[in-house]
């Protein structure tokens, strides 16, 4: 059976992003219902898949990651209101066997997402 991960790197301050909150929705047309809501630990990941068993199907999905609270706390020099929020990363799952990886590259001005392994 396949599972979803993520990870997220402050690579302003070169370490994990931890203690972002974030938020899983499946997306249907005309619906977005909430699946997981979790915090990343100390290393940026979460303790257990994101999704994985009956829960991991084919289809859209929608990851959002409040990073402006994340860098607010860090008590980084941010604008008012901060240039990132909210990021919210829209993929799709094809293949129910495999392990999809969801990797977050953030600073206060900019990020990266790609599949990783």
């Amino acid at each position: 059976m396949g599972y979803l991960t993520t990870h997220v790197l402050d690579t302003a301050n070169g370490c994990p992003g931890a203690g972002i909150d974030l938020t899983l929705r499946r997306l249907a047309p005309g619906d977005a219902a909430v699946l997981v809501e979790r915090t990343t630990n100390a290393d940026g990941r979460c303790d257990a898949p994101l999704l994985e068993g009956a829960e991991f199907t084919a289809g859209r999905y929608e990851l959002i990651l409040r990073v402006g609270a994340y860098f607010a706390q860090r008590r980084e020099a941010l604008d008012d209101p901060a240039f990132l929020d909210e990021i919210v990363i829209r993929f799709g799952i094809a293949h129910e066997d495999e392990h999809y990886h969801v990797p977050l590259l953030v600073s206060p001005y900019g990020y990266s997402t790609y599949r990783g392994s």
